[in-house]
This record gives C-alpha cells, sequence and structure tokens, in this order.
C-alpha cells in the first residue's frame, strides 16, 4: 500500500482546479432558467397526464 502525501494530493488539487472552465454568470442565468421552464413543462404534463388516467379510471368503474 502506497503512503499517501497530503502536499502532493493539494498539489494535484490545484493543477486540476486551474483546468476547470467556470461557466459565466449570463450561461448559469440561462441554464437556470431553462431547468425551471422544463421542471414546469414536465410538471404540467404529469398533472394533466394523472387527471385524465384518473378521470378514466373513475368511468370504468362507475365511481363518477
Amino acid at each position: 500500500m502506497s503512503k499517501v502525501n497530503p502536499a502532493k494530493f493539494v498539489r494535484e488539487v490545484r493543477q486540476e482546479m486551474e483546468k476547470v472552465t467556470w461557466p459565466t454568470r449570463k450561461e448559469t442565468m440561462i441554464s437556470t432558467g431553462m431547468v425551471l421552464l422544463l421542471v414546469a413543462v414536465a410538471a404540467t404534463f404529469f398533472v394533466f397526464t394523472d387527471w385524465i388516467i384518473g378521470t378514466l379510471i373513475s368511468i370504468i368503474l362507475g365511481i363518477a
């Protein structure tokens, strides 16, 4: 088992962090907006799908 050198680990982490390309504020805002929009679309879809299936089940079972 090799020994762990904390100083070497920290140097390697810093080297990797320099390679990271961080998004700009504008890119982050656009991505966040798209995620929120798609979540709203998916939620709306599932609400209506659930309502339709519930209505059909109620009609089939004669509950309504």
